[in-house]
């Protein structure tokens, strides 16, 4: 997939696989979360890319205050 020590998030665009990595999730969650319309993606060609700042805003957007 990746090289040791890579980061693929210094790219603005990545692959789903990428994704998956950045986030910690497997490639099916990632792809679930762009079929259910939570993650957006940029059709180049026949790739399905993810901008670097939806994540941002996926994330932002998931936070959760939990009170202990």
């Amino acid at each position: 997939m990746s090289r040791p020590g890579a980061r693929p998030s210094q790219h603005r665009l990545l692959t789903i696989p990428e994704t998956a990595e950045v986030l910690h999730l497997s490639v099916a969650s990632v792809r679930r979360l762009v079929s259910s319309g939570k993650l957006p993606v940029v059709k180049l060609t026949r790739r399905l890319l993810v901008d670097i700042r939806d994540l941002d805003t996926l994330i932002a957007g998931s936070k959760e205050h939990v009170g202990w």
